[in-house]
């Protein structure tokens, strides 16, 4: 690596949690007295990642005073169309950056340096255009599924809305984390599209993106599944609180 800014992290903190019941941001959440962010925060300066850019959009104000005393740098996604478009959104910021970039979701407080250390190490030693964060689910509900090839190669990320029967029995999702080469990402956020449901501009269709172009998308299961584990409700929040106080998550 020729500088400390060789591998820069994103961290995806636009959303409103609307499932929340609040009116403050969901990463602001507190989790053992701590903003859910925070979590991501350190382990991500852990890992090595000493730029951080979080993407924030839904009280941008709020989340930005609250993380005053944090070094870390902001982009706003005032209107949320997805996370694709949320990384598009902070390429100005990325404009001579040529390494490693790391996609986190700012509502995963469980994720662990040494997860994304390896997320890091996978895409060196695959020398691939990208590398997912996959956790193992006994009941994967509608997280995207992950799709493999023979070689072991992700080969697609299906949406659960997308998915069919054969494609909803596998039990690999996506969490939402990845490791990409950010000289070969650049160029496919300008492929996507949002002709879907949503209306969205999703980060998971760069993976159908690379693979078309005969790049290789790699993937490492999370030794413990709740490092995928995003907030979304209430009841998330409670669960998580519950892990970190009993220190049952792994590396806690």
């Amino acid at each position: 690596m020729n500088s400390a800014f060789d591998r820069i992290a994103i961290i995806l903190a636009a959303g409103q949690g609307k499932r929340m019941k609040s009116d403050i941001p969901k990463v602001l959440h507190k989790v053992s007295g701590r903003y859910i962010v925070d979590y991501v925060i350190d382990e991500a300066r852990e890992a090595g990642l000493d730029r951080q850019i979080l993407v924030i959009g839904h009280k941008a104000e709020m989340v930005e005073e609250a993380l005053a005393g944090r070094k870390v740098e902001f982009a706003h996604q005032a209107r949320q169309l997805g996370t694709g478009h949320a990384i598009m959104m902070a390429a100005p910021l990325l404009r001579d950056f040529h390494g490693d970039l790391l996609v986190l979701c700012g509502d995963m407080p469980l994720v662990k340096a040494h997860t994304i250390r390896r997320l890091i190490a996978e895409r060196h030693k695959l020398g691939a255009a990208a590398v997912v964060l996959t956790a193992v689910l006994d009941d994967p509900g509608t997280y995207g599924r992950i799709v493999r090839d023979t070689a072991g190669l992700i080969k697609a990320i299906v949406e659960y809305r997308d998915a069919d029967e054969k494609i909803r029995g596998i039990r690999e999702v996506n969490t939402g984390a990845y490791c990409f080469d950010w000289d070969q990402l650049r160029p496919a956020l300008d492929q996507l599209s949002d002709n879907n449901d949503q209306r969205e501009y999703y980060l998971t269709d760069t993976v159908s993106i690379f693979v078309r172009e005969g790049r290789s998308v790699g993937a490492i299961i999370a030794g413990d599944p709740n490092e995928g584990h995003g907030i979304n409700s209430l009841k998330d929040l409670e669960m998580i609180e519950e892990l970190i106080k009993h220190g049952t998550a792994s590396g806690v």
